[in-house]
């Protein structure tokens, strides 16, 4: 994502992303500037991987319904290996156009994608195909950004950093 910085926070899935979400917006950071990238293991996953199957129980359709209607209100939310959902057209072409719509099946091309250097983004790819989530939030404000480190810090990130274009570590 040109122009822009970032901050992400990857968590094990024994953190809540609920209440990491709850935390984000309780600062103000709306779910449309949020990019999740959930592991194949994470539970959110298997309940939408198993969407497509016919249900006889409503009241599973109806949390499948809700829960789709959660992460339909995100930038962007990415499952690899199970699918995925772009709201913001500034991560569609992160996500999407620049990369190729198979960049989204698990590999990290994905993460490159945002604006991770390539090191990294091969190292959290292996670990999000094992277990957890990571929460990514695009702003052109970088004080927001590095507020968003410290909350991701006090909800229990494994790993959190910032994330700068060229363009912006070279105005920096």
């Amino acid at each position: 994502m040109e122009n822009t910085v970032a901050a992400y926070g990857i968590y094990a899935n024994a953190v809540e992303l609920i209440e990491v979400v709850r935390t984000l917006n309780g600062a103000g950071f709306k779910d449309e500037h949020m990019c999740l990238i959930l592991a194949p293991t994470h539970p959110i996953a298997s309940i939408l991987r198993d969407a497509n199957l016919p249900s006889h129980e409503r009241e599973a359709s109806t949390v499948t319904v809700g829960l789709i209607d959660w992460i339909s209100q995100f930038g962007a939310v990415v499952i690899p290996s199970v699918g995925f959902f772009i709201r913001s057209q500034a991560f569609f072409h992160a996500l999407l156009a620049a990369r190729n719509a198979p960049a989204l099946c698990g590999n990290s091309r994905t993460l490159a994608g945002l604006g991770f250097p390539d090191g990294d983004a091969s190292r959290l790819e292996a670990h999000l195909q094992r277990t957890g989530f990571l929460v990514y939030i695009a702003s052109p404000e970088i004080g927001r950004v590095r507020w968003a480190v410290e909350l991701f810090r006090i909800s229990g990130a494994e790993e959190c950093a910032t994330l700068e274009t060229e363009a912006d570590a070279a105005v920096a």
